[in-house]
Parts: C-alpha cells; structure tokens; sequence
C-alpha cells in the first residue's frame, strides 16, 4: 500500500461515516440473511447474491479500465478460487444453514470469535503471539461455551445450526488465514470480483448438489426475502465492501478494526427489534465475553504491528477477512471486502 496514501491527511467526517456504514451495514447482514433464508434455498440465494455483485463489480471495472483490467494469471486464478470458496462457501453457506435454526444474533456473535480462529491457526503454525492475545483466544473460547453449550442440551435441531456456525467461522478463518499466503491480483477490487464470482459458483453448485432446485419456489418468495437480498447485493457485499476498502486506506487500522466487535452488537440489536429474538442473561453475559476478547485480541495485534490482516473477519458477507495487504472480499462480516460471512 502506498505510504503517501495511507498517512494523507483526512477529515474525520468522512472517516467516521465510512466506519458508521461498516458497523451497520455489516453487522445488519445477519438479519438480512436470516429474513432470505426463511423463503429461499439458502445456499443458492447466497450464490445469486455473490455471483451478482461480482458480476456488477467487473461490468463497472471493464467499463472504467478496460477488459484487460480481468486477464488474472493461472496462479490468481487458483488463488482466488481458494480463498473465495473458503470465506463465501464454507463461511457464509453455513451461516445461511445455521440462521434457519439459530437467531440471527447469537450467529453473530459466534462468527465474532473469527479472530480468535485465526489466533490459533497462528500458534498451529508456530508463529509468535503475544501473552494478551493468548488470554484473550481463552476468554472468547469460553465465552462461545457459555453461549452454546445450554442452547445444545436437548435441542437436536439448534445444536446443527450452532456446530453449522461454528464450523463457518473456522472456514472464514482458514480463508482470511491464508489469502495473504496465495497469489491474488494485485489490484483489491479485481480480486474482490473474482472471489465473489468464484465463490459464488461453488456456492450454486453445492446448492444444486444439495436438491435446493426444489425450493426454488418463486411464488412463496416473500417481500421482505427480496427486499433483503436485494440489500445484501448493493449494500453488504458493494457499498460496505467500498467504505472498508476506503478506510484501510484512509483511517488508522486500530480504529477500522473495531467493526470485528461492533458489528456483534449491532445484529443482536437489529435482531431484538425487527424479529424479537431472544437476549438473555446467557446470551449477554457469553456474548460479553467474546466482544471484550476480540477487542483485547485486536487491540493488543494492533500494538505490535502496522496491520491486522491476518485478524480481519466479516459476513456475513463477504468481506475477506487478508484486508490490510488484500481488502477483504466481502465478513455479511467478518471477515470481510470479502464481501460477507456477514
């Protein structure tokens, strides 16, 4: 990243709206995700949505810089399929699983603890990690077995949803993990494009693999469904996609990393005020503790080094939890842009 750049003076409005519309935009795609997946095949409406904003991602590109602009290399290619079907197949398609039975809160707190993953596939790779980033992976450890372990006991249906979730962030991890060890274009915004594009073909193909053609039922589509997915287009896995990119540009890294535990926040509000899901004393007290262990995760990164690619998740939407060398890929957030998990 050029250094002129990214220490060029800039007025804090535009900073602060940038990061107003991460926090909400990327933490409302749990909701919105939630709301698509009661009338719609999930893992298909997830690829039609990332296939689309890809799609419009390289129309505006080409048009902008050429066609020369999408000539990728075998390697970036390869890359990009990686990390694409790792954050947007194995991150959000099991998020889009697990909401069917999990609410769209407690799914967001547990895609929080992304950092934490990928603190540990650090220490598996015998990296050195700092003492409080350590005490911080144990906290949000067991802050995720405060919010799932009461919830499994006896529940069959929810303990799917909630190993789908967990299993999802551990596939964000892995993509965010190592999209700063493949080879991607150089240019974020190709790469977003191709991650998107990519991703969302693995996306259709485990949908049709999976028999979702026969949920694909347009008429039982509800308005609030389209509506949704509409948004999670254009504002999850575009415009939010944009202001992150924006940010690592234009804001110091330690203030465009709150997102990763001001987005959890953000789902369980929208969450209790649009569906009326649930937040108890269990689930504020475990979701506490994961929000205070990311913060002292990131917190404690940022001190040591100039970026946190490596801790960056998303969503829910794809927003490629390798951000600060590549901007995410749109994380509905995490992760991140990798457009969204989130």
């Amino acid at each position: 990243m050029d250094a002129q750049l990214k220490h060029r003076p800039v007025s804090p409005l535009p900073v602060w709206a940038a990061l107003v519309v991460v926090y909400v935009v990327w933490g409302s795609t749990y909701l919105a995700i939630r709301i698509v997946v009661d009338t719609m095949p999930p893992l298909l409406a997830a690829s039609g949505r990332f296939l689309t904003a890809g799609a419009i991602m390289a129309v505006v590109l080409v048009l902008r810089r050429g066609p020369r602009i999408l000539r990728l290399r075998r390697a970036e290619l390869a890359g990009s399929a990686f990390v694409g079907t790792a954050l947007l197949l194995g991150g959000n398609g099991l998020v889009s699983l697990g909401e069917r039975d999990v609410p769209s809160g407690l799914a967001a707190l547990i895609i929080a603890v992304v950092p934490l993953w990928v603190v540990l596939l650090r220490l598996l790779a015998r990296e050195q990690v700092r003492r409080g980033t350590i005490i911080g992976v144990v906290v949000g450890i067991l802050g995720v077995a405060v919010l799932v372990v009461p919830r499994s006991l006896g529940e069959p249906v929810a303990t799917a949803g909630l190993l789908m979730l967990l299993l999802a962030g551990a596939c964000w991890s892995v993509g965010s993990y190592y999209s700063s060890r493949v080879s991607l274009p150089r240019d974020p915004f190709v790469s977003t494009a191709a991650q998107l594009l990519l991703g969302g073909l693995a996306l259709g193909v485990a949908g049709l693999a999976a028999g979702e053609t026969g949920l694909l039922q347009v008429e039982r589509f509800s308005t609030g469904a389209v509506v949704s997915l509409v948004y999670l287009i254009f504002f999850g896995s575009i415009l939010a996609y944009t202001a992150y990119t924006w940010l690592l540009q234009n804001a110091p890294v330690s203030k465009v990393a709150t997102y990763a535990y001001v987005n959890p926040v953000v789902a369980i509000l929208l969450g209790w005020i649009v569906l009326n899901e649930e937040v108890n004393a269990t689930m504020a007290i475990g979701g506490a503790m994961i929000v205070l262990a990311v913060g002292v995760v990131v917190r404690t990164e940022v001190r040591g080094r100039d970026d946190i690619a490596a801790l960056e998740a998303p969503p829910a939407d794809a927003a490629s939890p390798d951000h600060a060398r590549r901007p995410p890929s749109a994380p509905d957030t995490p992760a991140g842009a990798r457009a969204d998990a989130k």
